[in-house]
């Protein structure tokens, strides 16, 4: 994943890069939450990792505006934070924070949480392939898969979804085609 850390301590700053590094991630670091923000707005991450306490930016404003900004791709934000109380919590929720870590950090924990954050980023990309415009046959009705190969509607909402099909016809088809049909036959 691509992973964005935003923390003003040089030395968290520089374990998360090298943890996340060692890790197999893509880590990009900035010193504070305006460095942050540019890079944000210049890349596509998967993941925030930043400090709530920040000077000109504070985690939790660069967390709204990255809920603000309304990208296509979703960013799971983790606050690293030695804040604790209900309060800050539903602040921070509020704001639209995913998750939270601790001050100081486990790298275990922090590692289990990028798990859980993979697998939000990528439910999310594969519910916004499902909602996207599909390009279909106006005749046959195949729809156009990622591979430009024309498959028929049943297979490809199968192989994605689980769903499965029945079929059946509705009253407009029946009047205007099975109906006809059926006084042709008797005739």
């Amino acid at each position: 994943m691509q992973i964005l850390i935003a923390d003003d301590n040089a030395d968290v700053n520089q374990l998360l890069r090298i943890q996340l590094a060692q890790a197999g991630h893509d880590i990009v670091s900035a010193s504070d939450g305006n460095e942050a923000w540019e890079k944000f707005t210049h890349g596509n991450f998967s993941v925030l990792i930043s400090d709530w306490r920040m000077p000109q930016v504070s985690g939790l404003e660069l967390c709204r505006r990255i809920r603000a900004a309304n990208r296509p791709d979703y960013c799971y934000v983790i606050l690293l934070t030695v804040l604790k109380g209900k309060a800050n919590y539903l602040e921070a929720i509020a704001a639209g924070v995913d998750d939270f870590v601790s001050k100081p950090y486990d790298a275990d924990e922090l590692k289990a949480r990028l798990l859980v954050a993979d697998r939000i980023v990528r439910l999310q990309a594969h519910v916004r392939r499902l909602e996207g415009v599909l390009s279909t046959c106006m005749y046959c009705k195949k729809i156009r898969d990622e591979n430009k190969v024309w498959v028929d509607i049943e297979e490809y909402i199968t192989q994605r979804s689980e769903a499965s099909f029945s079929h059946d016809v509705c009253p407009d088809c029946y009047a205007e085609r099975v109906k006809p049909e059926l006084r042709g036959q008797t005739t």
